[in-house]
């Protein structure tokens, strides 16, 4: 039987050092995971880890080196739509990806276990540790430092008051003098002030103006019938 014939006990106990290489490595990676309690814990990157070595080993053993290389390439795409699974959305915020990067890191100590790579197996465990052990206390006081200097971009806008019986016909001329001078409406606001008087206020979509040109534009809004006052604002977005 051919299952007889391919029974190789020096061959047999290569797998045996590189699975089990693979198991202790990636059982010592999820210890961590465990500890923490995320969801791909202690099972899970050590069956990760133990996988990678086995498919690694089983093309090294019948294909040779050019055969594992290529599905070494397999399994880092394989992990990558398992680690994919552990990721998820709550609103604005995105969790589980150094839970997805772990598994991925699990899955490089196992292929290199698979490929009798040893001490590079032991060395990629060393640093995955690291990565979520040491570096934590640094992330943990960058995310507890108070934010000293708002940081953003410009908002502009342009302002113009008049009666309440002229705002539908100063509207479309505000929209149309900006867009002359190249500073498109991105959004446009109309508010009352009392029963005289309505203001449009007309936010640009440029982060950046030159003064001049707004000012020229903004004088020619003023010569307009039905404008009692026109003028331009810049203020700091976050």
């Amino acid at each position: 039987m051919q299952a007889f014939d391919n029974l190789n006990l020096p061959s047999l106990l290569d797998t045996l050092v590189s699975v089990g290489a693979a198991f202790v490595l990636g059982t010592t990676i999820g210890l961590e995971r465990q500890w923490r309690q995320r969801s791909a814990g202690l099972r899970t990157n050590a069956l990760v880890a133990v996988a990678a070595a086995v498919f690694v080993d089983m093309a090294n053993r019948l294909g040779g080196h050019d055969a594992a290389v290529h599905v070494v390439a397999y399994v880092v795409s394989g992990v990558g739509f398992l680690g994919a699974g552990a990721i998820m959305k709550e609103g604005a915020n995105v969790i589980g990806l150094n839970t997805a990067a772990t598994l991925w890191g699990s899955a490089a100590v196992g292929a290199c276990a698979g490929a009798d790579l040893l001490a590079e197996a032991l060395v990629a465990t060393l640093f995955v540790l690291a990565s979520n052990t040491l570096l934590r206390p640094v992330v943990n006081r960058i995310n507890r430092r108070p934010i000293e200097e708002a940081r953003g971009e410009a908002s502009y806008a342009v302002h113009l008051t008049c009666a309440p019986e002229d705002h539908v016909r100063l509207r479309e001329t505000l929209v149309e003098a900006l867009e002359a001078a190249a500073y498109p409406v991105r959004e446009l606001e109309v508010r009352a002030m009392g029963e005289q008087a309505v203001e449009l206020e007309a936010r640009l979509f440029a982060t950046a103006v030159d003064p001049d040109e707004l000012d020229k534009a903004v004088d020619g809004l003023r010569q307009h019938a039905g404008v009692r006052q026109a003028y331009w604002s810049g203020s700091a977005e976050e």
